[in-house]
């Protein structure tokens, strides 16, 4: 069977490895840019609030199909055409929902647009085809800092551009400005980015996403780190996407207000991503700078229900958002380094998946707590969530360093 090509025949230009970057921010800012808005959208359709919950969720479910189909498919025909049609597709959702008559197209188009944007894995699998495992969790990291970014300055974006006073139209700012960001990205790929794997048959008795999915859970590294990946991001996308009620609720923030807020978050977590991940991770390994930066966003998910509408709440917003910038690219190195090099998209694919059923069940959970328990519900929720999956992500780095090969031959023994 043919494998990846060789990682010095890849590509490693700085233009390729940008670009790849900006794929993970513009299919993360499309999530994050209706984050403060989707109240105030939503309400100029009419909708009723479980129509709010579920135009949320629409973009997470598509990308729960789309990830690990897109990784599957690049790890077989290459990762350079998947990366092209997907980015486009997320292209014209954008614009086609920037003229949506009504909110159950505005659904049908946004789960259309999360299934194109489904293609976090193959970057991921690109990034492991040519990169050294020494040097994975600074590429992780620069890849997290892109999703990170993306994911919260998204908001920003939707909120200084958006104008909620005029109806839907007042939103077609924003969506038209991602639409033309993601066909940039795609003649960036077109342009900069060189296949990274050659072309294999189609297998005779292929593995379904279930089968496979069973085979991740019991390796010893793998199926931690997934079911990490999906109670961290059960809580994390709860939080974001109740955050604007909240601040509306408990200051009287506006749109702006929270887009602001989002931004200086954005920020620190691309400070954290891009000079401080990598440098620690080398220093004193990926298992411990993932634990720590679990453990600082439990303190900051516990404290901001005290803060006070004014600099503690950007403070632990940032706080929140740089830790989780230090914990998610050692997972990610972590994960790489136990896959199979033959099913990377695919089993990165799974991973990914994971994140994106928790960005569907996260929000929902956070707006039943946030409605029927306490509007500071779903910040207590989160760090009671996430405290107990310190010890996970401590288990699985030890498994990775204890038994990391002998779990790869098994998987390997169990695929075709």
């Amino acid at each position: 069977m043919t494998g990846p090509a060789p990682a010095p025949t890849a590509p490693r230009s700085g233009a390729a490895l940008y670009t790849l970057l900006s794929v993970m921010f513009i299919n993360m800012m499309g999530f994050g840019i209706v984050v403060p808005l989707l109240p105030f959208y939503a309400q100029s359709f009419h909708a009723a609030p479980w129509q709010i919950a579920l135009i949320f969720s629409a973009y997470s479910i598509g990308s729960f199909f789309g990830e690990p189909f897109w990784g599957r498919l690049s790890d077989r025909i290459g990762r350079k055409p998947i990366l092209i049609s997907t980015t486009l597709g997320n292209c014209l959702c954008y614009g086609l929902l920037a003229f949506a008559p009504n909110i159950y197209l505005a659904f049908a188009i946004r789960l259309a647009g999360g299934l194109a944007a489904g293609n976090g894995s193959v970057v991921q699998g690109y990034i492991a085809d040519v990169t050294p495992p020494e040097e994975r969790a600074g590429r992780m990291a620069k890849l997290g800092a892109a999703y990170n970014i993306g994911f919260i300055l998204g908001p920003f974006v939707g909120g200084m551009l958006a104008k909620t006073s005029v109806g839907p139209i007042g939103f077609q700012i924003p969506l038209l400005v991602a639409s033309a960001c993601g066909a940039g990205s795609a003649i960036g790929i077109a342009l900069a980015v060189r296949e990274s794997r050659s072309r294999r048959p189609r297998e005779a008795n292929p593995k379904s996403r279930w089968v496979m999915f069973g085979l991740a859970a019991r390796h010893p590294v793998i199926g931690r780190l997934i079911l990490l990946t999906f109670v961290v991001g059960f809580a994390f996308t709860g939080i974001e996407s109740i955050f604007g009620l909240w601040a509306q609720h408990r200051f009287a923030w506006a749109p702006r207000d929270v887009g602001l807020c989002f931004g200086v978050a954005g920020a620190a977590s691309a400070f954290a991503n891009f000079f401080v991940t990598g440098r620690l991770s080398r220093r004193f390994g990926e298992t411990r700078m993932l634990a720590l930066g679990m453990a600082g966003t439990v303190i900051a998910m516990a404290l901001q229900p005290l803060s006070d509408g004014g600099w503690s709440t950007y403070a632990l917003m940032a706080a929140a958002s740089m830790s989780s910038s230090i914990a998610f690219p050692n997972a990610s190195a972590l994960l790489s380094g136990a896959i199979d090099p033959e099913r990377q998209g695919q089993i990165m694919g799974l991973s990914n998946a994971a994140g994106a059923f928790a960005r569907v069940v996260g929000p929902l959970a956070a707006g039943l707590v946030f409605a029927g328990i306490s509007v500071n519900g779903p910040f207590i929720m989160g760090a009671l969530i996430v405290a107990p999956a310190i010890a996970l992500a401590l288990s699985a780095g030890r498994a990775a360093g204890r038994s990391t090969s002998a779990g790869e031959v098994a998987l390997r023994a169990s695929l075709p």
